[in-house]
């Protein structure tokens, strides 16, 4: 396997017997950021009533340094530990009575589902979803989303899909359902770092991840609330920024751990010095030659997805490797883990199973040489 990219690993911390195949899952925190993380800490520890009193201006002068990173209007910019809270954060604010729909596709990141068959259930509503098969292009999405669109209360898409790693028309989708009035909100967990715009300009709510593609600490995510939802937008804890605005009342959610808030800056420097946007343009390129390479390896394929997300791509596992439940895809995941000494995510859609590889700059050819020699004795 030949590759122009050369992996910058020395500036994470990851275990090097490790092949790191599963970036979009949980990330990966620079150095520079950890230390950063361990100063924050320090100090905290050092005088806590001190900490705490001054955190309401640090955090939000993190928040709004965040917020211009991702291009998004600092007003409506709100900080949250991940996008499954954010979702939940919006799916709060939105209007849907007994009777009503919540529409979702076949897409959708299982932690979102949940959330979306809670509202309903307490609501008297029904989630209703969508299929949409995986090799659907942006018109086929958009078509088959557009008759669920009229008859919706609300409608939940992702930016970059989890469990398919495909990229969606979201700005198509967005105008779809403005213009039949219903709102939407857009799970953008993939979105920062991989998309150069990933705030979409006229999403009712779009919630996405800055510790998966950012690299930043884990628990930083941000919501992003449109003018008109903003007074009814609450965080997710109630706390004494309770009778604050939309963003100040979400600074502060009690005696919580703030530090990943305020180091994610950090993060965002190494992704600076990296030149990250032309980085991942070769990561990308690692990625696609290293999924090819694992398909002809365990005689599988690579899915011909309409729009493959960057730095990230499904690989077919073979007939003979049956998963038929949650319980299933984990211990496969595990037993690769086990045996090959890789971090890889296992995911199913339409009952066909798949290897989700994704990879960040410290990725390499090797890393993906090795999973081709190893995966085949296991499956």
């Amino acid at each position: 396997m030949t590759s122009e990219w050369q992996p910058r690993s020395g500036l994470w911390t990851l275990d090097p017997a490790v092949l790191h195949l599963n970036h979009g899952s949980w990330g990966a925190v620079p150095l520079a950021a950890q230390r950063e993380a361990a100063l924050l800490r320090a100090e905290n520890e050092a005088n806590p009533a001190a900490w705490f009193r001054a955190l309401p201006q640090r955090v939000a002068s993190a928040r709004r340094e965040l917020a211009r990173w991702l291009g998004a209007d600092e007003a409506g910019f709100a900080l949250v530990p991940n996008v499954s809270a954010g979702v939940t954060v919006a799916l709060a604010a939105v209007d849907v009575p007994a009777g009503g729909r919540i529409v979702v596709t076949s897409h959708g990141y299982g932690a979102v589902r949940f959330a979306a068959d809670r509202f309903a259930a307490a609501r008297g509503a029904s989630v209703v979803e969508v299929p949409v098969p995986l090799t659907a292009s942006p018109d086929d999405v958009v078509a088959l989303l557009t008759p669920a669109v009229g008859a919706a209360d609300v409608v939940v898409v992702d930016q970059i899909t989890s469990p398919t790693a495909t990229v969606f028309p979201v700005d198509r989708l967005v105008s779809l359902c403005r213009a039949a009035g219903v709102p939407v909100i857009v799970d953008g967990a993939h979105g920062p770092g991989l998309l150069p715009a990933p705030v979409p300009v006229g999403a009712d709510f779009w919630t996405g991840n800055l510790h998966k593609w950012a690299c930043a600490p884990r628990g930083t995510a941000g919501v992003v609330v449109a003018p008109e939802w903003r007074s009814r937008t609450l965080p997710p804890v109630v706390s004494w920024s309770e009778h604050g605005s939309l963003p100040e009342r979400f600074d502060w959610q009690a005696t919580a751990d703030y530090v990943p808030w305020l180091a994610a800056p950090a993060a965002l420097d190494v992704l600076d010095d990296l030149n990250w946007p032309a980085a991942r343009e070769s990561v990308s390129r690692l990625v696609a030659a290293g999924a090819d390479l694992v398909a002809k390896a365990i005689g599988s394929e690579v899915p011909d997805l309409a729009a493959p997300a960057p730095t990230m791509r499904l690989v077919a596992l073979p007939p003979s490797v049956r998963i038929g439940d949650k319980a299933a895809e984990e211990a496969l995941r595990v037993r690769i883990a086990r045996d090959a000494a890789a971090e890889v995510n296992v995911c199913v859609h339409d009952s066909r199973a798949f290897l989700r590889l994704s990879a960040h700059a410290y990725t390499g050819a090797r890393d993906f040489e090795l999973l081709a020699a190893r995966l085949p004795a296991l499956l």
